[in-house]
């Protein structure tokens, strides 16, 4: 397999991870095992972006619209979050892997939320890949959050009206600290953003694959870093320019 061009790689890169339930379905199958099958997606994906040297990977786990699910969908992922949690710590810290959420973490179940906790604190020391999970996140949600914060600190007198811009704002995201993502992906052949990053992704390039996600491994992984590396992002410049 031939080394990527580290020059023109993603530093991040974020994926809506679809398709788990009509991946089951096709195969009358239950739902939860598309949803245990598509974490074997999430191995091999973290495992290849680690390698190939891609800064933050952000994956869309839970939306503020799943809890809508059916009670007994909602409390089986949360389930699988947990046991993947306590399952992949050992190979975050192995790999320098540091683990960090988005999204409204104080509605997780008690399991999945220590769990979270704890492997976050456990490899917040990592320098390697950031493992980002969005998890009980919208992204409305997270910009009126990201706004209420900003007004607090104005109402306290610690900001000035006047004083955002977008730069201060992003420092409000719960992905503050991250770059921007370059590269959204999204499995299962659905074309919208369906609430995730909509600031942060003002710029990304959009790469939309029919695989569902419970098939998406290291070589459509692979494809889709390549097909960004023969874009040409010109930011509001001219081709001539860039």
């Amino acid at each position: 397999m031939t080394t990527p061009d580290t020059d023109s790689l993603p530093r991040h890169v974020a994926i809506i991870m679809d398709g788990n339930g009509r991946w089951a379905k096709r195969r009358g199958l239950p739902r939860v095992m598309g949803h245990r099958r598509g974490v074997e997606s999430v191995k091999k994906v973290v495992e290849t972006a680690r390698k190939m040297g891609i800064e933050a990977l952000t994956l869309y786990a839970f939306s503020t619209e799943n809890w809508r699910r059916p009670a007994t969908e909602v409390a089986a992922l949360m389930e699988l979050l947990a046991t993947f949690l306590r399952r992949e710590a050992p190979n975050m810290m192995a790999n320098n892997i540091r683990l960090t959420a988005i999204g409204q973490i104080d509605r997780l179940p008690d399991s999945a939320g220590r769990a979270l906790r704890e492997v976050m604190a456990q490899t917040a020391a990592n320098t390697g890949l950031v493992l980002n999970l969005a998890l009980s996140y919208g992204s409305r949600d997270e910009i009126i959050r990201a706004s209420r914060r900003f007004a607090a600190d104005c109402v306290a007198g610690r900001r000035q009206p006047e004083e955002l811009d977008e730069e201060l704002f992003a420092a409000y995201l719960d992905t503050a600290g991250l770059p921007d993502p370059d590269l959204v992906i999204r499995t299962s052949g659905e074309f919208r953003l369906s609430n995730f990053l909509l600031w942060q992704l003002s710029y990304a390039e959009l790469y939309i694959t029919d695989t569902p996600w419970p098939d998406f491994r290291e070589a459509e992984f692979r494809a889709a870093i390549a097909d960004f590396q023969g874009r040409q992002r010109r930011f509001g410049r001219t081709g001539e320019q860039v």
